[in-house]
């Protein structure tokens, strides 16, 4: 009633805040129905209309038609109109009518209008030209706040977090009063590059100046804690938030993720759920999953995979992405790959994960044949997943697929990228072609440690160790820190060269850095030692590492080279090392009873192999590979299952090759018996 008494006057004074109403209220069919049936139109109802769509991305072509329609009707566009306009081109990012805009409020006379100008800047900050957006916002004389605002967030969308908080001190300093958004848009920069000093430093202008904190600007504190490591600040925050909404919980359960403390990651999970006020939602789940990380997926992963599926999230590629994690994590590679095959819609992401963790797992075949899937779906290649694929092929030793990928990086223009870089020396390196490793380590500007690491390795795979001695001081003369895989290349390639006396050093030098030794290590300094016959300072290594227990693979290497010296009491005491924890470890009784032969024991030898034969111990099969046709093909020497397509043929074509082979030595032999 009220509604058609109002459409009945004259007045466009009703039917203007009739229609504004109905814009801010998002109805914005009723709001072109109001128009429509207008009796008479005016400036601000073209204007209200204007607004309306432009603050609905979807329809922000709409309010450019009502400009040509408003100067049919003879009207002249204001501040107001030009400012909606704006918003709409900068929805859209339509630089091209933005500039259309901006060269109409020049010649309208607008150009000293404070809310206009304002507006083409975020339009050009928003369609990502910062240097008009500068421009821009020098001509504005009178710079309020929101002018400032504007600025400030178009550094932040277009990466350009530091300049966005040098023109925020550059505000301060000009006696400009943040508000409660400026300082937001600050902290969430301050979290982007874990700047904890920054962020800091602007809390205490928030208290030193009394500002007022609404829940935004506190989720915002929360966040830069939270992302700068430092929880305990961000938990009493929290603890002081009256009613801390999904965003709030949200932070702290990532906070601690990050932080590695995924116990408490999981008791706010827990806390979280006891909220009548709230329900879980993607980023809550894919917080609470990452935290289990490094715990039993039996006793978290797996019961909040449960509730992921009962909340009705189980095709989420953004949690799929986390649960895939972290049952890779857990060496679940069964569950990883159900649960990547139930989302549908996989993303760059989640296919890059997935291939990482296959090569990481020694699941190289698997991972690059991932990766010609993905490819084969239309997604984006990236930095990310080649730098993973390569790690496969080269712990694969498949060099065309290496190269192809090579190919590939170079056409995407990803091979100038750091770790691409690395990889692909790392590929070359473990595939033989030290050469290529080289031209590429040469032609990058300012390599990282990962790329000196890989070519270092390259150096240590192929057994040159001089060289690689002489690169490690290349390394520490541009003050680069080496890290643990530095030095394990380095002890690798004394180790297979024989330089005790710089094998040593290095061990000496580590521990001086502050670096310690790992499994690796041990096993190459053991290595290095027992091959040059000082088998009793090989013993005392192992003796001291903190893995003699769960890396029986020390003990063995001392025993191997315990044969070789006929040291039969060290060799007796290795052994012995190694059954006392696994007594049916069938490398360790052979190499057993290879010692006590080397000895003369036979008496000791009969009695291994009589304990062999009853404990039926039989060694591994050694595999073997061959790349076939861009295939890769696994074998075993006395393979004859026929789980392989073509293993008939492939006996079919061998026992033909040797019929040849006879029919050959026949026909020889009867030609030396005819000359004769």
């Amino acid at each position: 009633m009220a509604t058609s008494a109002t459409l009945s006057t004259q007045s466009p004074y009703a039917h203007n805040n009739l229609l504004s109403m109905y814009g801010r209220c998002g109805s914005l069919g009723d709001s072109q129905l109001t128009f429509d049936k207008m009796p008479q139109r005016n400036i601000v109802s073209f204007n209200a209309l204007i607004a309306a769509y432009s603050r609905t991305p979807s329809h922000a072509t709409l309010p450019f038609k009502l400009l040509t329609q408003m100067e049919i009707e003879d009207l002249r566009p204001n501040g107001s109109t030009f400012t909606s306009l704006l918003q709409g081109s900068s929805s859209l990012e339509d630089q091209i009518i933005g500039s259309e805009l901006h060269t109409q409020v020049v010649k309208s006379g607008f150009l000293n209008d404070v809310c206009v100008q304002t507006s083409v800047l975020g339009m050009y900050s928003n369609c990502g030209d910062q240097e008009s957006a500068e421009k821009v916002f020098e001509d504005i004389v009178d710079k309020d706040v929101v002018a400032w605002n504007s600025i400030i967030f178009g550094y932040l969308k277009n990466e350009s977090i530091k300049n966005g908080l040098h023109v925020f001190g550059s505000m301060v300093r000009n006696g400009v009063i943040p508000t409660q958004y400026t300082y937001s848009m600050v902290l969430n920069a301050c979290s982007k590059l874990g700047n904890r000093d920054c962020g800091q430093s602007i809390h205490a202008r928030m208290i030193i100046f009394n500002t007022i904190a609404d829940l935004p600007l506190q989720n915002a504190l929360l966040d830069m804690y939270c992302s700068c490591d430092d929880v305990q600040t961000a938990f009493t925050i929290f603890c002081r938030i009256e009613n801390p909404d999904l965003v709030s919980w949200n932070s702290m359960i990532a906070g601690y993720s990050k932080k590695g403390d995924g116990e408490m990651a999981i008791d706010m999970f827990v806390r979280l759920l006891r909220m009548p006020f709230a329900e879980p939602d993607e980023h809550t789940f894919a917080a609470a999953i990452s935290a289990t990380g490094g715990l039993a997926a039996s006793d978290y992963g797996k019961p909040l995979h449960a509730q992921v599926m009962k909340a009705g999230f189980q095709s989420s590629v953004y949690i799929g992405s986390t649960l895939v994690s972290m049952y890779f994590k857990n060496d679940e590679t069964d569950s990883a790959q159900k649960v990547f095959s139930l989302i549908p819609e996989k993303d760059v992401v989640l296919w890059t994960d997935v291939i990482t963790a296959h090569s990481r797992m020694g699941g190289g075949e698997t991972a690059v044949r991932f990766f010609h899937e993905m490819r084969q779906e239309g997604h984006k290649i990236d930095s990310f997943v080649l730098s993973g694929v390569l790690s496969a092929c080269a712990d694969l030793a498949t060099l065309k697929q290496g190269e192809m990928i090579h190919s590939l990086a170079l056409r995407t223009g990803c091979d100038v990228e750091m770790s691409v870089c690395g990889s692909l020396v790392d590929m070359y390196a473990k595939n033989g072609n030290l050469q290529a490793a080289q031209s590429i380590f040469s032609q990058v500007e300012y390599p990282d440690l990962k790329c000196w690491n890989s070519m270092l390795g390259g150096y240590s795979h192929h057994g040159r160790a001089e060289e690689g001695l002489k690169f490690f001081d290349e390394i520490l003369s541009r003050n680069i820190r080496p890290d643990h895989v530095t030095f394990v290349s380095l002890l690798a390639a004394c180790s297979h060269c024989g330089l005790v006396e710089q094998g040593k050093l290095l061990w000496s030098q580590m521990k001086e850095m502050g670096i310690m030794p790992g499994p690796k290590h041990y096993s190459c300094m053991v290595t290095l030692l027992s091959r040059a016959g000082m088998l009793e300072a090989a013993e005392e290594i192992i003796i001291e590492s903190p893995f003699r227990e769960d890396y029986l693979e020390l003990w063995r290497t001392l025993l191997s080279s315990c044969i070789s010296n006929k040291n039969l009491s060290i060799g007796v005491h290795a052994a012995e090392q190694v059954l006392s924890l696994d007594a049916e470890d069938s490398a360790t009784h052979t190499l057993l009873s290879n010692l006590y032969a080397a000895a003369g024991r036979w008496d000791a030898v009969a009695e291994i192999r009589r304990k062999i034969r009853g404990l039926m111990l039989e060694k591994d099969p050694g595999l073997s590979w061959i790349e076939v046709m861009n295939h890769i093909q696994v074998f075993s020497s006395g393979d004859q299952s026929h789980s392989h397509p073509r293993i008939d043929e492939a006996q079919y074509d061998l026992h033909r090759l040797l019929r040849n082979i006879v029919r050959s030595e026949t026909d020889e032999f009867d030609v030396m018996v005819f000359e004769t």
